[in-house]
C-alpha cells in the first residue's frame, strides 16, 4: 500500500510543471526535487559528458577581475532553453541538447564598481503573462538583478529587453542614500514572481558602518515595472542600525499569495550595543502578502545577532507528514545547522522550539539576548561545539598551533559572543547550511542539505586601535564605523593552510523530518584540486552550494574539487563522479530533453574559496549506442587519478634513469677491466 501511495505521488508530480525546472529552486516551492527517474543508482555510473559550454569570460576578462568572481548560477529549463546568468550578469540561453548558444544579453555592468560580495549572479526568474496573446513579444519573461542594482526584464525566447517594462526594459534601484563606493549595494540572488508581481532583494556590504543603506525588499508590477511596495525587514524604533536585508533566495506560495523572505542580521554584524532588543524582523523568516507587501507573520531564528548568523538559505515550502496528519510548512535551515519547521499560514513552529540560556560574556556596552531559540524535534545537521582537543593537523607541528589558537580564544560553545581576545565561531559564518539551501523529497518525506564544518576566529578591535590597523593575511577586516569596535574574521587554519578542525569539512546530510532523525551523513569532496600536487585526501570540502534530488533515487552535488557527484538517496553511498573543468560551486539541476534526462551544473570556481576559476556550464546524460567512458578516462577522472598517473609516470622515469645510470656505470667498469 505504501509503495502504491508513493507511485501515485510521483505520477501527480510528473503531471505538474515541476518537470521543467522553471525556478531557481527547481519548483516554485524551492524543493530542488525532480520527478525524473531515467537516471538511477543502477545506471548513474555510466553517465557521459553531453556538452561543455564556455561563456568566454575567462578569455575576455582580465585575470585580476576574474579573481573577484563566484560562478554560482543554476540554469532554468524554460522555453526549450537552458537560461542562466554569468557573474557579470550576462544572461545566456543554450540549446538543451548540444549546449550551443541561442541568444545572449549583456547589461554591460561597470567592472570598476568593486562589489562588496564579489561579482556573482545566482540565477534568473521566469514568468509568463497569461493576459498576453500567444506568441506576443515578452509574453514569457526572464527577470534578472544585477551587481550594479538594476532589475531587467527580457523576452525569454529572444533575450531582447521588454520595452514596456520600466525604462526600456530595466529599473534602476535607488539605495536611498549615498554609497561609500558603487559596490556597497548590489543584487546577487534571483528575483521571484507571483500574482503578476516581481520581488527583488539586495546584498549590502557587511561590517562597514552602522549607518548602512536600508535593506528594503522591493516589488514591481511584472508587466510595467511600476513600483508596488517596499518592505524594510528591520524595525528601527529606538535602535541604531542600517539594515537587515534579504540577499538569499526567496520563495513564493502562489495560491496563498505569500512571499517568504529569509532576512539577515542587522548592521554591523559583530557588536550591537546601539541596537538593544531582539531586532525584529532581522534573522527571521518573514511572510508578506505578495500583492501589497503587508506583513502576514514573522518568526525569528536568532535574537540580537552578533555572530552573522543571518538566514542564507531559501525557505523550502513543503507538505509534510508531521505524525499528526499532513501539513503545509516552511522549512528553514540555518548557518548553525538548525532546521526550523513552521506552519505556512501562521509561522508558528510545528514542533516545539525552546528558548535556552546562552553565554553572556559580551564586549563592553553589548546587550545580548539571554536566550536563543533551539528546535527540539529535528536534530542539528552538524556538531555545534569545538574544543581545543578537537584540533587537527600533524602532531608536533600543526596540531599544537591549532590547539593554541582554539585555547587562547573565547569558546563557551554556540553563541559565545565576540570579544577582544578573539572568539571561536562554530559553525562558522559561512555555515552550516549556506545559500545552496535544502532539498525535500515529497514522496519519501526526506530533507537533504549540504553542510560545512569549519571554524572562524572573530576578534573585536577597540576603536583607538582600529585606525591604520593592518590585518594579518587571510583576515577579513570590518571597520564597523559608528561602534566602539572594528573586527577581524579568519577561518582557523594550521601553519600549512589546512583547516584546524578534524575532517570531514563538508557533508551531505539526510533527515527524516517526521521521525526527527538523521538518516545518514556522507563526506563530499577531496583535497585534489585544493592541495599541492593534486593529492586527493577524502577530507570533504566546505560546501556553500546545495543539492538536486530526483525520483530516480539520486542526490547530485558539486564541491570545491572539480567533480559533480551522485549519491544514493537511501544510503548516502557515493555512486558516480563526473570530472569538471574547474570546481562546480553551484547548485546542479536536471531536465528532460527529447526523451533523455540530463544533469547540468555551472563550473566556474569560487574566488573566495581559493579554487581555480573558469566559465563553464557542463551537462551529463546516459550514453547512447556506441558511447561510453573509456578505460583511460575512468582512471584519470577518479579523485586523485591524475595525481596517480603523474606519480606512476614519474616513477617510471626514475626507474628508467636508474637503469640507464646502472648500465652506463657497468659499461665503464667493463672497459676499465
Amino acid at each position: 500500500m505504501r509503495s502504491l501511495v508513493r507511485l501515485l505521488a510521483v505520477l501527480l508530480l510528473c503531471a505538474e510543471p515541476a518537470l521543467a525546472w522553471e525556478y531557481w529552486g527547481g519548483d516554485r516551492e524551492g524543493t530542488r526535487f525532480s520527478p525524473l527517474n531515467q537516471i538511477t543508482p543502477d545506471n548513474v555510473g555510466t553517465l557521459v559528458r553531453a556538452w561543455d559550454f564556455r561563456t568566454g569570460d575567462l578569455d575576455a576578462r582580465a585575470p585580476e577581475l576574474m579573481k573577484r568572481t563566484k560562478f554560482e548560477a543554476t540554469p532554468l529549463f524554460v522555453e526549450d532553453s537552458l537560461i542562466f546568468c554569468t557573474p557579470f550578469n550576462e544572461v545566456i540561453a543554450l540549446d538543451p541538447g548540444t549546449g550551443a548558444q541561442k541568444w545572449r544579453y549583456d547589461p554591460k555592468i561597470s567592472t570598476a564598481q568593486r562589489p562588496a560580495n564579489r561579482y556573482v549572479c545566482r540565477g534568473v526568474a521566469y514568468w509568463v503573462d497569461d493576459r498576453a496573446a500567444e506568441g506576443a513579444a515578452c509574453r514569457s519573461r526572464i527577470f534578472t538583478g544585477t551587481n550594479d542594482v538594476r532589475l531587467i526584464a527580457l523576452d525569454a525566447r529572444t533575450g531582447k529587453p521588454c520595452a514596456d517594462f520600466g525604462n526600456g526594459g530595466e529599473i534602476r534601484i535607488d539605495a536611498g542614500m549615498k554609497l561609500e563606493w558603487p559596490g556597497e549595494f548590489q543584487i546577487t540572488s534571483a528575483p521571484v514572481t507571483g500574482r503578476g508581481v516581481v520581488v527583488v532583494g539586495s546584498a549590502i556590504a557587511d561590517n562597514r558602518r552602522v549607518d548602512a543603506p536600508l535593506g528594503a525588499v522591493r516589488a514591481y508590477d511584472a508587466r510595467t515595472g511600476e513600483k508596488r511596495w517596499s518592505f524594510d525587514p528591520l524595525v528601527h524604533d529606538g535602535i541604531s542600525a542600517g539594515h537587515s536585508n534579504v540577499w538569499a533566495p526567496m520563495s513564493v506560495d502562489e495560491a496563498r499569495g505569500l512571499v517568504f523572505l529569509p532576512t539577515t542580521s542587522p548592521s554591523p554584524d559583530f557588536w550591537g550595543g546601539q541596537r538593544p532588543g531582539n531586532n525584529e524582523h532581522a534573522n527571521s523568516v518573514v511572510a508578506l502578502r505578495i500583492e501589497s507587501g503587508a506583513l502576514a507573520w514573522a518568526f525569528q531564528t536568532v535574537h540580537h545577532d552578533v555572530w552573522d548568523y543571518d538566514l542564507p538559505a531559501q525557505p523550502t515550502l513543503a507538505r509534510i507528514d508531521t505524525g499528526a496528519g499532513m501539513r503545509d510548512v516552511v522549512i528553514q535551515p540555518t548557518k548553525q545547522g538548525f532546521v526550523f519547521v513552521l506552519d505556512r499560514d501562521t509561522g508558528k513552529p510545528v514542533w516545539p522550539v525552546e528558548e535556552r540560556a546562552v553565554p553572556q560574556s559580551g564586549a563592553e556596552g553589548e546587550k545580548l539576548s539571554p536566550t536563543q531559540p533551539f528546535p527540539t524535534h529535528v536534530p542539528p545537521l552538524l556538531t555545534q561545539r569545538i574544543r581545543a582537543t578537537d584540533a587537527a593537523g600533524m602532531p608536533g607541528f600543526e596540531r599544537p598551533a591549532c590547539e593554541t589558537l582554539f585555547g587562547q580564544s573565547s569558546n563557551d560553545g554556540l553563541y559565545t559572543p565576540p570579544s577582544t581576545r578573539g572568539t571561536v565561531i562554530y559553525p562558522m559564518t559561512g555555515g552550516g547550511v549556506n545559500w545552496g539551501s535544502a532539498a525535500f523529497d515529497p514522496v519519501n518525506q526526506i530533507l537533504y542539505a549540504n553542510v560545512s564544518h569549519a571554524v572562524q576566529i572573530v576578534t573585536l578591535i577597540p576603536r583607538d586601535q582600529a585606525k591604520g590597523f593592518n590585518p594579518p593575511p587571510g583576515h577579513d577586516f570590518g571597520r564597523q564605523e559608528g561602534t566602539p569596535f572594528a573586527m577581524t574574521r579568519a577561518v582557523a587554519k594550521s601553519p600549512l593552510g589546512s583547516l584546524c578542525n578534524q575532517p570531514p569539512w563538508g557533508e551531505t546530510v539526510a533527515v527524516d523530518l517526521k521521525a526527527g532523525k538523521i538518516l545518514w551523513h556522507s563526506t563530499v569532496g577531496t583535497s585534489e584540486d585544493l592541495a599541492p600536487l593534486g593529492i586527493a585526501l577524502r577530507t570533504g570540502t566546505p560546501l556553500v552550494n546545495g543539492v538536486a534530488i530526483t525520483a530516480g533515487g539520486l542526490v547530485f552535488t558539486g564541491a570545491m574539487d572539480a567533480y559533480l557527484r551522485a549519491f544514493d538517496a537511501r544510503s548516502g553511498r557515493e555512486l558516480w563522479l563526473g570530472r569538471l573543468p574547474v570546481p562546480g560551486v553551484a547548485n546542479p539541476m536536471t531536465y528532460l530533453w527529447k526523451g533523455e534526462q540530463y544533469v547540468a551544473i555551472g563550473a566556474g570556481g569560487h574566488s573566495e574559496a581559493g579554487t581555480s576559476i573558469g566559465d563553464s556550464v557542463v551537462a551529463f546524460r546516459l550514453p547512447r549506442a556506441g558511447e561510453g567512458a573509456s578505460l583511460w578516462s575512468r582512471i584519470i577522472d577518479r579523485p586523485g587519478g591524475r595525481f596517480t598517473v603523474k606519480a606512476v609516470a614519474a616513477g617510471l622515469v626514475v626507474v628508467v634513469l636508474v637503469a640507464l645510470l646502472w648500465r652506463w656505470r657497468r659499461r665503464r667498469r667493463m672497459r676499465s677491466a
